[in-house]
């Protein structure tokens, strides 16, 4: 079975500044896989690159196990669809807006959705539960509801790889729930491939099958694997620099990064030295 995404070597600078160095990894057929990093590590910049928004120094990408280099925009449109962490909406409904979705499959001198389009819409806007905000104005509805309408358009492309960045930055702990419960609901029926990119390590944790961790020093792969492979606490102090501990979440038994106080760290080692 092909990979849906392969990245090979990849490497980055931005002028003189190396951003990215030697990326090697997969995405398979049904895999739920997050990026994750200290700031500044280049994980935006992996994305775009994936997305064909910059051109890599070095490396090879794959989609499908097609170059990345030989698919036309429409090509590469028809199989990844993308999330972005800033959604700049425009005044137009959210029924308008989701079936966007369907512009790379339009045919030569198409202007209109056809009555399939409109039903593969409505579908995923259904399964997002954006339906009832159809007539809605798109820059007149709440976050959370605009990254359920933005995840509805990239699922109406039918991607076989959903890319998101950054899909619950600036939601409260409701919405980034709902948002990834729906993701991994949407990847189980639908046998979705999804690459994320996430901030908050126990987000990651609990909903990924795999983790990659890149480190901000030369831009490189620290590690890569199950999520309790990858946060353990000696990976996490060195990539992040912060003391963490790491406890099996008592419901799921998945790896939960359990922030360190450092004043209680020493008021503790105080109690202990009497």
């Amino acid at each position: 079975m092909k990979p849906v995404l392969e990245v090979s070597n990849l490497s980055f600078r931005y002028q003189k500044k190396l951003v990215l160095k030697d990326i090697s990894f997969c995405v398979d057929p049904g895999e739920f896989v997050s990026v994750i990093g200290p700031n500044g590590c280049g994980k935006t910049t992996l994305i775009k690159t994936i997305l064909n928004s910059i051109q890599p120094e070095t490396g090879m990408i794959r989609i499908m196990g097609q170059e990345l280099k030989t698919l036309s925009s429409n090509a590469l449109a028809r199989y990844v669809a993308v999330v972005m962490q800033t959604i700049n909406p425009a005044a137009m409904t959210v029924k308008d807006y989701v079936q966007l979705g369907r512009l790379p499959f339009f045919k030569k001198y198409q202007f209109f959705e056809t009555q399939g389009d409109v039903e593969i819409a409505e579908k995923y806007m259904q399964l997002t539960g954006v339906a009832n905000l159809g007539e809605s104005r798109i820059n007149e509805i709440s976050g959370g509801q605009l990254q359920l309408a933005s995840i509805a358009r990239a699922l109406t492309q039918e991607p076989s790889l959903l890319v998101l960045d950054e899909p619950t930055s600036h939601l409260d702990i409701t919405h980034q729930v709902r948002i990834l419960e729906l993701i991994n609901t949407l990847k189980k029926e639908l046998s979705l491939t999804v690459l994320m990119v996430l901030h908050d390590l126990n987000l990651a944790a609990e909903y990924s099958d795999r983790l990659v961790l890149l480190s901000k020093q030369e831009g490189r792969i620290f590690k890569t694997g199950k999520p309790e492979a990858v946060l353990t606490e000696a990976s996490i102090q060195a990539v992040y620099d912060t003391r963490v501990k790491v406890r099996p979440n008592p419901v799921s038994q998945k790896p939960w990064v359990l922030l360190v106080n450092e004043q209680a760290m020493e008021n503790k080692k105080i109690y202990k030295d009497k």
